[in-house]
């Protein structure tokens, strides 16, 4: 099966996504890109059933390889991400507390360090239709500089190395949003603090560019990519 391990993961993470509650019903899409072929969730699937051999396999310019159903309505999305930064998997959520954030603000603050894995404050890129050109042209540039974006209306996306990355940005993105409701849920007078730019700047040099998924080995440096295990 072509890209079989690529469609695996898809599948794994499409049912990681019900389990989280990061999307409702069928939901939000997920894609990894492996040369110049994405594997990416078909459109309106339920991911409880979604079988390796059911994800499809499109070029980048979205021509089908083999791809037994329609690819997500969310494609464009996918492609300019793809076309655009050095991702190599894309997550797209409908999470609700960053929907939530989504409709009331235009850029998430710096209120947690863990913002410093997505690249900063968290822009809202403007409300388009679903599935349109326009909605993937507002999200490349509203994630211009960042590895996370919100939809305004809509959802989030995030993309990374690999889908256990995007994925992982994506639940940082949520619990953000989630702590950020929180707080302002609170009367007056208070309000959440944000994190300036010395604050930010420091835990992306403590971070060294990355934000382990797996672990890191006790030989890592306190100021290398390993040190991102902490916290």
């Amino acid at each position: 099966m072509l890209l079989a391990s690529e469609r695996r993961l898809i599948a794994d993470h499409g049912r990681r996504m019900t389990a989280d509650r990061l999307v409702v019903g069928t939901s939000g899409n997920l894609s990894i890109r492996a040369g110049d072929l994405l594997a990416v969730t078909p459109s309106g699937h339920a991911y409880e059933t979604l079988t390796p051999e059911l994800v499809g396999v499109h070029r980048l310019d979205g021509g089908a390889v083999d791809a037994p159903l329609a690819p997500t309505s969310e494609l464009p999305i996918h492609q300019l991400i793809y076309g655009h930064t050095d991702a190599l998997a894309v997550v797209h959520t409908h999470s609700t507390a960053a929907t939530v954030v989504s409709t009331v603000v235009d850029e998430l603050p710096t209120i947690h360090y863990i913002l410093a894995v997505l690249g900063g404050p968290i822009r809202v890129a403007p409300y388009a239709t679903f599935g349109s050109q326009e909605l993937a042209g507002n999200v490349l540039a509203a994630i211009e500089g960042r590895s996370g974006v919100l939809l305004a209306n809509h959802g989030a996306v995030t993309y990374g190395p690999s889908i256990e990355v995007a994925y992982d940005r994506a639940r940082y993105l949520e619990w953000v949003c989630d702590v950020w409701l929180r707080a302002h849920s609170l009367p007056p007078p208070f309000t959440p603090r944000v994190l300036g730019g010395p604050e930010m700047a420091e835990v992306s040099a403590r971070l060294g560019g990355g934000y382990p998924t797996t672990g890191r080995s006790r030989e890592a440096g306190p100021e290398g990519a390993g040190a991102a295990g902490a916290g």
